[in-house]
């Protein structure tokens, strides 16, 4: 039970992939992550670091100087694409439809993902919808049962 069709290599808001579990149909689709904050400010390590007590450390020792301008030149670029709106983070949301009745159109997610981050292909994108796959069905059989019960108590009483 998984998606066999990926994410693109570049992906845009709304994007999605789809596949059928136990007659269930799964849709998993990319939306923005509106938190404004910078990747330097999201993720501890960000910058490269000397000092052996920040989270960007890179490791002392022979070449040293050559990790620590690689890094840094990454971690430049990176912020500049980020700046430039040339990748994003997003939130990977699924949802899943019976019979072309939606269950659940939030049946499970993840946020704080890189989105179209240089130097990737997204392949990060369709394990998470993989991942989320689970927990997005659960939630779909528990809503189900929900309604039928609605349905058969409305039935009763008529």
């Amino acid at each position: 039970m998984t998606f066999t069709k990926k994410f693109d290599d570049f992906v845009c808001e709304g994007d999605s992939i789809t596949c059928e579990v136990d007659g269930y149909t799964i849709t998993a689709r990319i939306s923005h992550d509106d938190t404004p904050d910078a990747p330097d400010e999201r993720q501890d390590g960000f910058w490269p670091s000397l000092y052996p007590n920040d989270a960007g450390f890179i490791g002392a020792g022979n070449g040293w100087r050559d990790r620590f301008n690689k890094a840094q030149a990454k971690a430049e670029a990176v912020m500049a694409a980020w700046k430039n709106d040339e990748w994003y983070y997003c939130g990977v949301i699924l949802s899943v439809a019976i019979d072309g009745i939606t269950l659940d159109d939030h049946a499970a997610s993840l946020w704080g993902i890189e989105a179209n981050y240089p130097d990737s292909d997204n392949a990060y994108l369709s394990e998470v919808a993989n991942e989320l796959l689970p927990e997005a069905l659960e939630t779909a059989k528990a809503e189900r049962k929900r309604q039928c019960a609605i349905l058969c108590e409305n039935e009763a009483v008529a």
